[in-house]
């Protein structure tokens, strides 16, 4: 179940990030709300799953695809550059998530 934790706190994140660049883009007092509840609900899940995965594994995943998904979701919704290079850097993130989950 840690790991189910995990992956929802990196949601967490990519929706957080994904907050704040909305909130830039127009500043309201809902868009902010939404930073807080992302990112807090992000670190609560975090919590979670560094109760039984250990600190830098779970950081690490966290981090990672974190990262990952706010690459994807500047692709798909803000336009930004989905460039060969930033696909083959991309993977190597979710490649070593996934080798952390393996080996961890």
């Amino acid at each position: 179940m840690e790991w189910v934790y995990l992956v929802i706190a990196s949601f967490g994140e990519i929706f957080g990030v994904l907050s704040i660049n909305l909130y830039l883009q127009k500043k309201s007092i809902g868009r902010l709300l939404l930073i807080i509840v992302t990112f807090g609900l992000g670190f609560v899940f975090l919590s979670l799953a560094m109760k039984d995965i250990p600190l830098g594994t779970a950081y690490a995943i966290w981090t990672g695809l974190g990262a990952a998904g706010a690459v994807i979701m500047g692709i798909l919704f803000f336009k930004e550059s989905a460039g060969w290079k930033r696909i083959l850097f991309l993977f190597c993130i979710i490649t070593g998530a996934v080798g952390l989950k393996l080996l961890g």
